[in-house]
């Protein structure tokens, strides 16, 4: 079986499609180098403390870990040299970074999570990290914060990376969503999921089930029927999943189906989940697998941002299970 590696499938889309210029494909592998680089340091686990806080704050309020830290750091260094971007924006920093005066400067927009779910570090679970290219707009001559302000819908690629028992990386360039796994003693991502899908239907849901007092009616009352089992409306059973890490659980549903809520709640009154840097790539991701991805009352890759930290609900996977949330929502907004 001939094995295909990141780059080859990369140059295979350039050819065959047309999809990934030189210019884009040298961007994904700078950052499937920088991933590389942060699953070597979370391997290393508690023996560089990398899971201690340091006791600051990031820029969304969140306690930050020295891996994030260091992940944030990794991915702007990698990226900051080679000549592909105008400008990146992480969810650790406050403000876009400028690409130094001393490089050349790209027709691409970086924006990335560096390190999801870090507050798992220190129980050993599955971290990762997200990304999202879009181009940059007014063929980057007049660049500003506001650049980035682009629905998901004019993404050119997301993908992220998830480090557990293996590190896998999940991509999409607009034709399909394809997996990688890091081949250590290479040092190669190796295509080993040519094609994933998302199954429509399911009976799996993730949700942080803490938050159910502060549920929306059409949530709370989505969530009872899967709980109602066999004897309820939904004639099944349905096993709830959440690991807390948001790129474990998308990884989960892209493999065997199911659906993701973090949605907006009494609590969480914009949302929880950051548009840029979470929501986006993931539900260009899910929809590139044959799912759907709504905040409940509409296409998340619809929504014009308004801010470079924007948060928002988010209900992701399977389609029909997506659909009839977003219809619990509709029906409640109609009375």
């Amino acid at each position: 079986m001939r094995r295909v590696t990141l780059t080859q499938y990369l140059i295979e889309q350039q050819r065959h499609y047309g999809t990934v210029s030189p210019e884009l494909r040298l961007l994904i592998e700078v950052v499937a180098r920088a991933c590389k680089a942060i699953s070597h340091a979370v391997s290393k686990g508690p023996l560089t403390g990398i899971g201690d806080s340091v006791g600051l704050d990031n820029v969304q309020g969140e306690a930050q870990k020295k891996l994030d830290i260091i992940a944030n750091e990794v991915l702007m260094e990698a990226n900051e040299w080679g000549g592909q971007l105008a400008a990146m924006a992480s969810e650790e920093m406050a403000e876009p970074y400028q690409i130094p005066n001393r490089y050349p400067k790209g027709e691409f927009l970086l924006l990335y999570d560096p390190l999801d779910g870090s507050s798992n570090l220190d129980v050993n679970i599955a971290v990762g990290t997200i990304f999202s290219v879009l181009r940059c707009p007014n063929n980057c001559t007049e660049f500003d914060a506001s650049s980035f302000l682009q629905p998901g819908s004019q993404q050119v690629a997301a993908g992220f990376a998830v480090y557990g028992a293996a590190t896998v990386l999940v991509l999409t360039v607009g034709n399909g969503v394809v997996g990688f796994t890091l081949d250590k003693e290479l040092g190669s991502f190796v295509l080993t999921d040519e094609r994933i899908m998302i199954p429509e239907e399911t009976q799996e849901f993730a949700i942080n089930a803490s938050n159910m007092r502060n549920w929306h009616p059409p949530v709370k009352r989505y969530i009872d029927e899967c709980m109602a089992g066999k004897t309820g409306p939904r004639g099944k059973d349905f096993n709830m999943r959440w690991v807390a890490s948001m790129v474990a659980d998308v990884y989960r549903i892209l493999c065997r189906g199911g659906v993701f809520l973090y949605p907006k709640d009494a609590k969480h009154k914009e949302g929880r989940l950051r548009m840029m840097y979470e929501a986006n790539p993931m539900a260009f991701i899910v929809e590139q697998a044959g799912g759907a991805a709504t905040d409940g009352t509409q296409r998340i890759l619809d929504i014009q941002p308004s801010g470079l930290h924007q948060r928002v609900g988010v209900v992701l996977g399977s389609k029909s299970e997506v659909e009839r949330v977003t219809q619990y929502h509709a029906e409640a907004h109609e009375g």
